[in-house]
C-alpha cells in the first residue's frame, strides 16, 4: 500500500434510483450521457477516476483547487445540457474533501474517502459542497463565494466538521431575481421592542401583514412568511441571508406597541452590498397601522423603481378591517394558529370568532377559521365531518367578503376534495391566478394529484412550488411528502432531512422521513425515526403509530406490528377517533377482511385522514380489490382513481 495526501471528489446523479424504477432504459441512457460529458473533464484538472459508483464517480485529484475547478466546470456543462434538451434535467451533486488515502489494487481507502462520500448528499442538485479542509486550501485562490452552513453530523465521522457550499457563478447572477423576471425581496421578522413580552403576537402578525401587503405589488417577487420566519432573532449578516433566500433586497425593522400607540422602524437593504437604500420611522396610533403598511409598500416599490398604477395603489391601500380591536384579536388568532398544536388551534378558534363578533365583515378572520378547522379535522383533533363542514363554510364566507383572497380559494378547494375534484382543482387554479407566487397553491394541487395517483402532474406542481419557495420549512415538508408518495423516496429523504435541519422538533417530518427510509428498504433507520416522532409527540398522534405498524411489518417484525395495532384499537375505544389508522395497521399486518370492516367504521364515524387512503402505502395490496375501489368512489374519488 502507498499512502499520500489527495483531494477526493464524489459525484452522484440526483434521483437515479427512482428514475430507474420508473423507466430503466431511459434512466440508463441519461446516465451514459452524463458520463460522456463528465469523464473527459477529469484529466485536464489532473484528476484520475478511481471507479464508477453506479450512478456517479470517485475521483482523485492532485490538488484541492483542481478538484474544485473541475467540479464547477462539470456543473456548468450539465447546466448547458439541461438548458438545451427537453425532458427532466440530469443533475449531479458533488462533494470534495482533502486527506490521506492509501492505494491498493487500483482502489483508494481511508477516512478521506469516507468523509467525501458523506459530504455529497449535503449538496443541492446541481451544486458543490466542500469540507473545511478544502476551504482552507482554496479560499484565497478562487472568486466563487464559499458559504459555510450548519451541516448535520456526518455519519461515521467523529466530531463536527465544517462544510461549505459553493455559490456557482450562474447562481450569483440569478440571485437578485430569484430565477424569475421580477425583483425578489424578503421581509424579515420584525423585532418586538414592546414593553410587554406578550405583545410578540403583534410583531409576528405585522410581519405577515407586511409580506401580504408588499406581495400586492405585482412586479415584485416576495419570499413567503414560512421561509423568513427562520430568521427570527437571527444573528446572520444581511449578505448571508440574501444568498440563502436568493433575494436582492431585504426589508427589516422593529415594532414597539404601547397601549394605543405603535412605533415601527424599517430599513430597506441591498442584500449583496449590505447598503441601506431607505429607512423610515413611523410613530402613530394603532388605528393607522394599515396606512403605515401601505406607505411602506409604496416606498419599497419606489426605491426598486417599480411604477405603481392606480389599481395597484387601490389593492395596497385596502384595509381588511376598520375595527382596531378586531384586528388585534385576529393577530392573536394568527399567532396561536402558527403553533400547530391542538391547544394552539383551539385557542386560535376563540380569537378568530371574537374578531368576527367585533367585525362580521372581516374576511381574514373567516379565512383563519377555515384554516384552523381544516387542521383540526385532518389530524383527528375534531370529528372531520364537523370540521370539514365548518372549514368549507368559513372559506366560502371569506370569498364572499373578499374574492381576491388566494388562500381562501385554497381552503375552499380542500374542503371540496375529493367529493368535487373538478371544483377543488378550479379553486386552486383561481388561487394561482390571484397570486402567481403562491407556492402553497402549487403544493396543494400537487398533493391533490398525488391522492388521485396522477403522479407526473403531482411532481410538476411540486417542483414549481420549490422554485417559488425553496427555504420554507412548510414548503419543504409538503414537497417531500409529494415526492414520497409519487415514488421518489430518495428525493423525499433529501427534503425531509433539510426540513429537520430547519426545525428538529417537527414531529410529522421525522415520521415521514422514517417512511421514506422504509420505502428505500432502510428499515432500521425508518423505524428509529418513526419511534423518535412518537416519543416527541408522547404518543398523541395515532397516524404515527399506524406508520410504525407499517414499518415493522415491512421489516418482517409482525408480532411487534400487531402490538402497535392493539394500542391503536385501545386508543379508538377510549377516544372514539382513529378508526382509519386501525384499518391501516390491519392492512399492514395482512388482515384484509378486518381492514375493510374498520374502513367502514371510519366512514360511518367520518374519521379524519380517511381521504388519504387512496395512495397510502399500507393499502397498496388492497387497491386491486373491487371493494376498495367501490369504497374510494363512496368517498367521492372519481372512477379513474379508484380503478387505477
Amino acid at each position: 500500500m502507498t499512502r499520500r495526501l489527495a483531494a477526493i471528489m464524489f459525484t452522484d446523479v440526483v434521483g437515479f434510483t427512482a428514475s430507474a424504477q420508473a423507466n430503466e432504459s431511459d434512466a440508463l441512457a441519461r446516465l451514459r450521457e452524463q458520463e460522456e460529458i463528465v469523464r473527459p473533464l477529469f484529466e485536464p484538472y489532473k484528476g484520475r477516476e478511481i471507479k464508477s459508483t453506479g450512478d456517479g464517480s470517485l475521483v482523485e485529484f492532485e490538488s484541492a483547487l483542481g478538484a474544485l475547478e473541475c467540479a464547477v466546470e462539470i456543473q456548468r456543462r450539465m447546466r448547458e445540457r439541461n438548458s438545451k434538451k427537453p425532458g427532466p434535467p440530469v443533475e449531479l451533486r458533488i462533494g470534495i474533501h482533502v486527506g490521506d488515502v492509501e492505494e491498493s489494487g487500483g482502489d483508494i481507502f481511508g477516512d478521506a474517502v469516507n468523509v467525501a462520500s458523506r459530504i455529497v448528499p449535503l449538496a443541492d442538485p446541481g451544486g458543490v459542497c466542500l469540507s473545511g479542509q478544502v476551504f482552507d486550501h482554496v479560499q484565497n485562490k478562487v472568486t466563487y463565494q464559499l458559504d459555510k452552513f450548519s451541516a448535520p453530523p456526518l455519519k461515521g465521522v467523529r466530531g463536527r466538521m465544517d462544510v461549505y457550499r459553493v455559490l456557482l457563478p450562474w447562481t450569483a447572477e440569478d440571485m437578485s431575481r430569484g430565477g424569475s423576471d421580477l425583483p425578489r425581496i424578503a421581509v424579515l421578522p420584525l423585532e418586538n421592542f414592546s414593553p410587554d413580552p406578550n405583545d410578540e403576537y403583534f410583531a409576528d402578525g405585522l410581519t405577515e401583514e407586511l409580506i401580504s401587503t408588499i406581495s400586492k405589488v405585482r412586479k415584485l417577487n416576495v419570499v413567503s412568511r414560512t421561509s423568513v420566519m427562520q430568521y427570527k432573532s437571527h444573528t446572520k449578516h444581511t449578505p448571508e441571508i440574501g444568498r440563502e433566500l436568493g433575494v436582492g433586497t431585504i426589508l427589516e425593522g422593529s415594532v414597539r406597541k404601547a397601549r394605543d400607540r405603535v412605533r415601527i422602524a424599517v430599513q430597506l437593504i441591498d442584500a449583496a452590498s449590505d447598503r441601506h437604500l431607505w429607512a423610515e420611522n413611523y410613530d402613530r396610533s394603532l388605528e393607522d397601522i394599515f396606512s403605515i403598511q401601505s406607505e411602506i409598500a409604496e416606498k419599497v416599490a419606489k426605491e426598486l423603481q417599480i411604477h405603481l398604477l392606480e389599481p395597484d395603489r387601490a389593492r395596497i391601500g385596502k384595509a381588511p378591517t376598520e375595527n382596531t380591536e378586531a384586528h388585534l384579536l385576529y393577530l392573536k388568532g394568527l399567532y396561536n394558529f402558527q403553533r400547530q398544536s391542538k391547544e394552539g388551534l383551539l385557542t386560535a378558534l376563540t380569537f378568530f370568532e371574537q374578531a368576527i363578533q367585533k367585525d362580521p365583515g372581516f374576511a381574514l378572520a373567516y379565512l383563519g377559521l377555515a384554516g384552523t378547522y381544516g387542521y383540526l379535522g385532518f389530524w383527528d383533533m375534531m370529528p372531520s365531518s364537523v370540521a370539514d363542514a365548518k372549514a368549507g363554510a368559513a372559506a366560502q364566507k371569506a370569498i364572499e367578503l373578499d374574492e381576491t383572497l388566494a388562500e381562501a380559494h385554497i381552503r375552499l378547494g380542500w374542503a371540496q376534495f375529493p367529493r368535487n375534484v373538478s371544483g377543488a382543482v378550479r379553486e386552486l387554479q383561481r388561487a394561482m391566478d390571484l397570486d402567481p407566487n403562491s407556492a402553497q397553491a402549487h403544493l396543494h394541487l400537487g398533493n391533490m394529484y398525488s391522492f388521485l395517483r396522477r403522479y407526473k402532474e403531482a411532481v410538476v406542481e411540486t417542483q414549481r412550488a420549490l422554485e417559488l419557495d425553496s427555504q420554507s420549512e412548510a414548503t419543504l415538508a409538503q414537497a417531500a411528502n409529494n415526492y414520497l408518495y409519487s415514488g421518489q423516496p430518495d428525493r423525499a429523504v433529501e427534503l425531509f432531512t433539510k426540513t429537520v435541519q430547519l426545525n428538529p422538533s417537527n414531529v410529522s417530518v421525522r415520521d415521514n422521513l422514517g417512511l421514506a427510509h422504509v420505502r428505500l428498504g432502510r428499515f432500521d433507520e425508518g423505524i428509529a425515526e418513526i419511534t423518535k416522532a412518537i416519543e416527541m409527540s408522547m404518543g398523541s398522534d395515532p397516524s404515527q403509530k399506524a406508520d410504525l405498524a407499517y414499518a415493522l411489518s415491512r421489516a418482517g417484525r409482525l408480532e411487534e406490528a400487531r402490538g402497535v395495532l392493539r394500542e391503536l384499537v385501545k386508543y379508538h375505544d377510549k377516544s372514539g377517533m382513529g378508526a382509519t389508522q386501525v384499518a391501516s395497521a390491519l392492512a399492514s399486518v395482512g388482515d384484509t377482511e378486518a381492514a375493510f370492516e374498520w374502513l367502514e367504521k371510519a366512514f360511518q364515524e367520518r374519521s379524519g385522514y380517511l381521504n388519504s387512503i387512496s395512495n397510502d402505502f399500507p393499502f397498496e395490496g388492497m387497491r386491486s380489490d373491487p371493494r376498495f375501489q367501490r369504497f374510494l368512489e363512496r368517498l367521492g374519488y372519481p372512477k379513474e382513481t379508484a380503478s387505477a
